[in-house]
């Protein structure tokens, strides 16, 4: 109430301050009678605010991380944390407040004062026969934060949010690589994006190596074990090439790329997470076809693109699409090598016999590059080179939602003037749905 007398009296005239005093205490007044508290009615975006605070604390002998989510909050903001999808390697749930499971379901609920939950994650996780896409070892271990960190939904005071952090426990002599900057202690977590920010991304640690450039403005890091034949200074020559096409397709590039390698056990290929990235340290920068591992995981790291159930073919033709084009712009392959890949591609997509469907690998990529190839160039035929794949893929970025073959086509006509005869369903086996433009007849 003397903040409220003082401001009135500084800046409205004396009458008018008056009625500003009681115009403001009626509405307490009223928000009182509504069942408000006055501090949920008229906080400061500060006061939204609680603290999230992740501890991960790795014992290489037994291959298990421990790990603990606590939370520090002045009133009760977050009221509660479920996790509906939880792996079979956690385990051990306990800690203050409210625990209940259902199935592989788990909620917490938060004590108003805030509290700790904590669990542990047996870390490796087999991927075939005798490789892993997640490990931890006597000596190094490599996995995503998603692997001991499962996804999680929150109850909340409307208009809360979390400052989230994340530190490790580890051996002695070893270190630590995530997708965040090294220089925060502990690690910032901020996602703006979503109200409770969890950490993301590929993280390696032990006894590893690390070169780190800033490429096309963005802060790249590639990191591996030592004794591993990880080519950091490689992989860092050829996104030198390739990354400043790549960010000069994008509106919003990422500020980071971490790039994490090691060899056996770990599994013999790529996979992309938020900001990062893994790949075998056995696999080649650009293969005999003239395709990169490397790039074609930046690129989906990159574009952040998803599709809707059936259209993984749009968004892994893309990626094998843009990191052969990528290759030839940046002048890592030429225009001749270039021709060459892309006749090897509409070779191995002959061995396809569809599109939609599961998970898109080999063939059905290779098709799926086909199709994309004819579409850049019917694009620059009937715009007379105004436009190509670029502006289908600016577009499909500036959606921000899961793509489809209908919102793909209907984007590439709207481009050309007229529906696309490279989208045609007949240029799309196993498309059920018809694109914009087809007709029974």
């Amino acid at each position: 109430m003397n903040y409220i007398a003082g401001l009135g009296a500084r800046s409205l005239p004396p009458p008018l301050a008056h009625k500003h005093r009681w115009t403001l205490l009626f509405s307490l007044i009223v928000f009182a009678a509504c069942g408000l508290e006055t501090s949920e009615s008229a906080d400061t975006v500060a006061d939204r605010r609680y603290e999230a605070h992740y501890r991960v604390r790795v014992d290489p002998s037994e291959a298990v991380a421990d790990v603990t989510l606590e939370i520090r909050q002045a009133r009760n903001l977050l009221r509660e944390v479920t996790f509906p999808s939880v792996s079979g390697a956690i385990s051990g749930f306990a800690g203050d407040g409210e625990i209940s499971t259902s199935g592989d379901t788990l909620q917490w609920g938060v004590p108003a004062e805030g509290g700790e939950l904590r669990w542990q994650v047996r870390v490796a996780h087999p991927r075939g026969k005798s490789t892993f896409d997640a490990w931890l070892g006597p000596d190094w271990g490599m996995f995503r934060a998603e692997d001991i960190i499962p996804r999680a939904r929150t109850r909340s005071l409307k208009g809360s949010m979390s400052n989230t952090s994340l530190t490790f426990d580890l051996p002695t002599g070893w270190s630590v690589v995530t997708e965040y900057s090294s220089a925060d202690d502990p690690i910032v977590v901020d996602r703006p994006d979503r109200r409770f920010d969890q950490p993301t991304g590929w993280i390696v640690m032990g006894d590893i190596g690390v070169r780190r450039e800033i490429i096309a403005g963005v802060r790249v890091a590639v990191a591996g074990p030592q004794g591993h034949a990880v080519r950091r200074m490689d992989m860092l020559a050829l996104l030198n090439w390739t990354l400043p096409e790549l960010v000069a397709l994008l509106t919003e590039p990422p500020a980071r790329l971490t790039i994490v390698s090691a060899g056996e056990p770990m599994w013999r290929g790529g996979l992309s997470a938020p900001d990062s990235l893994f790949i075998h340290a056995d696999r080649p920068l650009i293969s005999e076809n003239a395709t990169s591992t490397l790039l074609h995981e930046a690129i989906h790291v990159a574009l952040s693109l998803r599709s809707t159930e059936g259209a993984d073919w749009i968004v892994e033709g893309l990626a094998e699409y843009y990191s052969l084009e990528l290759l030839k712009r940046g002048g890592a392959i030429t225009s001749r090598r270039y021709a060459a890949a892309i006749a090897e591609q509409a070779d191995w997509a002959s061995q396809s016999d569809r599109l939609c469907g599961a998970a898109s690998t080999g063939a059905t990529t290779a098709l799926a590059v086909t199709v994309f190839r004819q579409l850049d160039q019917e694009i620059r035929d009937k715009t007379a080179s105004a436009s190509n794949l670029d502006t289908v893929l600016e577009r499909l970025l500036a959606m921000k939602e899961p793509v489809d073959v209908a919102r793909l086509s209907e984007i590439a006509g709207a481009i050309i003037g007229e529906p696309s005869d490279a989208l045609h369903s007949d240029n799309l086996p196993g498309c059920s749905r018809m694109t914009p433009g087809d007709s029974d007849n």
